[in-house]
């Protein structure tokens, strides 16, 4: 991963990009860096995602709720201000929203699951 430099990000100036869901629509706002991605991510009412994610995430929620359902059956629900994170392969999860939900997910090599 590179050095990254001090700077502010204006989301407003950021393309949204658009990602359909099992059911419903997913908007991301991304910004990519070597070895390191960041997104602001809107789900939108009625959402599900259409597979199971193996990625490593540090997701913080800024508006709404959401579950996120691990394959295994366990179910967390997250809520403004709630946050989470998993490593790379350490959890096959997806995201499901009644209302609509708002986050901010941070994910990149540093969250490979280390080899021993």
């Amino acid at each position: 991963m590179s050095d990254i430099p001090f700077q502010s990000i204006d989301w407003s100036k950021i393309e949204k990009t658009e990602h359909q869901g099992e059911t419903g629509i997913s908007f991301w706002q991304t910004l990519q860096f070597d070895g390191l991605r960041v997104r602001l991510v809107e789900y939108s009412v009625g959402y599900l995602a259409d597979h199971w994610c193996q990625k490593g995430h540090i997701v913080h929620c800024l508006e709404g709720n959401f579950v996120s359902e691990l394959e295994s059956g366990e179910v967390f629900t997250l809520k403004k201000g709630m946050s989470y994170i998993v490593s790379d392969d350490l959890s096959s999860h997806r995201s499901i929203t009644e209302n609509g939900v708002k986050l901010l997910i941070i994910d990149g090599d540093f969250l490979k699951l280390n080899e021993l």
